[in-house]
């Protein structure tokens, strides 16, 4: 029982400086390295199907956010793949 505190602490000190550091841009994410997405699969066979309703935001190189990987693949397919390309998961800016 005389380890939990210590454990306690080890945890909450880990946490904290985890976050400063994230928040300070020591620990950034390399987006680059993420795959880009797998827009085949939201080829809709049925062009009255809608995307799902789920937030899973992707942002395209031109600033803006889509709200999951079918709403961009979908702007791709309507507007071309030279006009929105793919930046990183998550929101724009």
């Amino acid at each position: 029982m005389a380890a939990f505190p210590h454990v306690t602490i080890f945890f909450l000190v880990s946490y904290t400086l985890t976050h400063v550091f994230s928040v300070a841009g020591v620990l950034k994410r390399d987006y680059s390295r993420w795959p880009k997405p797998p827009c085949k699969m939201y080829r809709p066979v049925d062009p009255t199907s809608d995307c799902p309703n789920v937030t899973a935001p992707v942002c395209a190189r031109d600033g803006r956010t889509y709200q999951n990987e079918c709403f961009f693949c979908v702007a791709q397919w309507n507007f071309g793949r030279e006009h929105i390309q793919f930046d990183k998961y998550g929101k724009c800016g």
